[in-house]
């Protein structure tokens, strides 16, 4: 379910995609810099949106940020050679999975704590009830 609406949440943001301050373009521009990806599932999910029909790929799918013209990001057979061609998606999800041991690691790691912690307390209960019927 969070894969699904991940994916959803990230074909809108491309749809709603624009150069000005907003988050959710913020967002994508990150991932598509970080990760060296383009689109949610290849490059070409660009071409179906407004952004695209306007001014082509965005500057953060360029391999190289110096080597994108403006021309060069408009033609999707020129951009096919400068822009990164794997989808964002699956190396979000990838990520996010081989990262997951390590969380699941922290989480158990806290969950015996905790456990000791509920231990220690029944014994302290059980000294304080025992001490206080002997000085009776």
């Amino acid at each position: 379910q969070i894969k699904t609406n991940f994916e959803s949440n990230l074909n809108l943001a491309l749809k709603d995609y624009n150069v000005t301050a907003d988050r959710h373009s913020e967002a994508v521009d990150t991932i598509q810099r970080t990760l060296h990806c383009c689109g949610v599932q290849n490059y070409s999910d660009w071409e179906r949106t407004e952004y695209f029909s306007q001014r082509g790929f965005p500057c953060s799918c360029c391999k190289n940020q110096n080597n994108c013209s403006e021309e060069d990001l408009k033609d999707p057979n020129k951009a096919k050679l400068k822009v990164f061609v794997d989808g964002c998606f699956f190396l979000v999800t990838s990520t996010m999975e081989s990262k997951m041991s390590v969380v699941a690691g922290i989480s158990f790691g806290i969950a015996c704590f905790q456990l000791i912690g509920i231990i220690l307390s029944c014994c302290l209960s059980r000294y304080i009830t025992n001490n206080q019927y002997e000085m009776v």
